[in-house]
């Protein structure tokens, strides 16, 4: 084999190494990107079924049953147009409270569930994760506009 060859047989395995690192990384990547989405958008259909995702809002009042002999919950979060219920296992943080902002990670079940992985509450009474403030601010707004 010439010099010339072995550059250029070198050459290609070191870009077929770059190539395939690039699409390891790029497949973790898409692999652990979790989507924001409000209650509206999902009533809408708009959220994935298949995959985790985010959902924001405020925690109805009067919605939260815990579940006897065990730490499950369920709730209902709400950004003022529409509501979607959440069942979570787990310790819920201590801030967690009716009417308050709550983030939730996890899955929507077929019956229209959401079923939680990780739930999120605010931290003090000025904070709200942009996207569900952002969030409830639409929802706001579409109310306002249906109602003139």
């Amino acid at each position: 084999m010439k010099p010339r060859h072995r550059k250029l047989a070198l050459i290609a395995l070191i870009v077929a190494a770059l190539g395939i690192a690039v699409a390891l990384v790029l497949n973790a990547f898409n692999s652990n990107l979790v989507f924001f989405f409000s209650p509206t958008q999902i009533a809408n259909g708009e959220a994935p079924t298949s995959r985790a995702f985010r959902i924001g809002g405020l925690v109805e009042e009067g919605s939260l049953k815990r579940h006897p002999g065990g730490l499950t919950v369920s709730f209902v979060v709400t950004d003022t147009a529409k509501s979607i219920p959440i069942s979570y296992t787990g310790i819920l943080p201590d801030l967690f409270k009716e009417g308050k902002g709550v983030v939730a990670e996890g899955k929507l079940g077929s019956d229209g569930v959401f079923t939680a992985t990780q739930v999120l509450a605010k931290h003090d009474e000025n904070y709200m994760p942009p996207e569900a403030a952002s969030a409830l601010e639409q929802a706001q707004k579409a109310q306002k506009t249906l109602a003139k």
